[in-house]
């Protein structure tokens, strides 16, 4: 059995190279200089991987890099926090797996595009409520959210900010919500009959690249101007994302 055989169809060798490498890269981005690398790896993939494959593939990328998180914090977790989170999401995750599966192709383009386009542009989410139990309809609402658009680690970090948290809390809280939500999400696409073993070899391949790249961004700082890199990101990450929105308009009419 040859490399080859291994991927599916619609990806090349190349395919998985770059895909891998941008693995490496956004881990390395976000563990240096705290970018949001789940997004942009989200809006990177997007380009080649195809649309229904692309949410619970990178579901499993992101489970990975949060579990190696979640795992080296695991001391500063809120259990209480995480469980009401846990409650809300196994609804959240239900309800999307069935709505998602029904959706076609050009909806899913377009939906994620929009939602990296206002990721980016749009005004932060805020919340001024402490509700513990406020974390089961937050941990539902962006679970649902995240079974069409992947990344919604900022929504959830969003919802945890008003608690007294130690940074250190606040990261290892944050962290142990997402493993259980992308958790969720793989296990519900699992059972809706992805075929997570067409993509074994990238997924392995992309887990690796992102260790090493959380590796190498806590050791080596990068020395650049925030403003500037900002700038370059948001800019990636739109044009990335309208083309999505192009190929999904574009389909419908």
């Amino acid at each position: 059995m040859d490399a080859l055989s291994l991927l599916p169809s619609s990806l090349t060798i190349l395919d998985a190279l770059a895909l891998t490498l941008a693995s490496l890269f956004t881990s390395y981005l976000t563990a240096s200089i705290g970018i949001g690398g789940g997004t942009m790896l989200l809006a990177i993939m997007a380009q080649l991987v195809p649309i229904k494959a692309l949410i619970p593939v990178h579901g499993i990328i992101q489970l990975g890099s949060n579990l190696s998180r979640a795992g080296l914090l695991r001391k500063d977790i809120s259990v209480l926090h995480a469980a009401y989170f846990l409650l809300g999401s196994m609804i959240g995750a239900i309800v999307g797996g069935n709505l998602v599966i029904t959706l076609p192709v050009t909806i899913l383009q377009i939906v994620l595009g929009t939602f990296i386009l206002f990721s980016v542009w749009g005004p932060k989410v805020k919340t001024n409520a402490s509700s513990v139990p406020l974390l089961c309809i937050n941990g539902g609402i962006s679970t649902l959210l995240t079974m069409f658009v992947g990344a919604t680690g900022p929504f959830v970090l969003a919802c945890l900010r008003p608690f007294t948290f130690s940074p250190t809390k606040l990261v290892a809280t944050s962290a142990a919500c997402m493993v259980i939500q992308h958790l969720l999400k793989v296990i519900v696409f699992g059972l809706l009959g992805f075929a997570f073993t067409d993509y074994v070899l990238l997924m392995i391949a992309m887990l690796i690249a992102g260790f090493i790249g959380t590796l190498f961004g806590r050791k080596m700082l990068l020395k650049v101007d925030e403003r500037k890199f900002n700038i370059m990101l948001n800019a990636v990450l739109s044009v990335l994302a309208l083309k999505l929105c192009y190929s999904g308009l574009i389909n419908v009419f």
